[in-house]
């Protein structure tokens, strides 16, 4: 019989050690969790920087093909027509470039998806302007919504 309650508390105290407490898998989900949550709000940080250099890039190159479609041109890009002019040639222009002032045969969206918006003559005295309404697409805001214009891309 004493063979029989050794062996009894063997395997019970067996069982005590080779199993997790609730609590300490709570634990462990927690720390999980903390630890991931850490890490997305840091790769959403970085996506939404790359978005930003994204677009001021595509800023930057609407800006120089607008510059190159008036040096061969002799004007801008008109309001109404706006980028468009840039793939799609004018019938009012001469020395228009064959194939467009782009690579591509669309226009490119910012980094969210939205149309850039063409203006001639804006506030600030430059001869125009291009801009992204930044993540939520409306003027204003900071941060990733914040605008972005090709006259201060840098």
């Amino acid at each position: 019989m004493t063979t029989k309650k050794s062996f009894t508390h063997f395997s019970g105290s067996r069982r005590r050690f080779a199993a997790f407490t609730i609590i300490e898998v709570m634990a462990v989900i927690l720390i999980i969790g903390i630890l991931g949550s850490i890490v997305a709000v840091s790769v959403v940080g970085k996506i939404d920087r790359a978005k930003v250099t994204s677009t001021k890039a595509n800023l930057k190159l609407l800006h120089g093909a607008v510059i190159q479609f008036k040096m061969d041109t002799g004007r801008y890009p008109t309001e109404e027509a706006g980028l468009q002019e840039l793939i799609e040639q004018p019938t009012d222009v001469t020395g228009w470039s064959t194939g467009g002032y782009l690579e591509t045969t669309s226009l490119p969206k910012d980094a969210w998806g939205h149309d850039f918006v063409y203006q001639l003559s804006p506030e600030s005295g430059k001869p125009f302007v291009i801009i992204s309404y930044g993540a939520d697409g409306e003027e204003g805001g900071e941060g990733i919504n914040a605008d972005l214009r090709s006259t201060d891309a840098d």
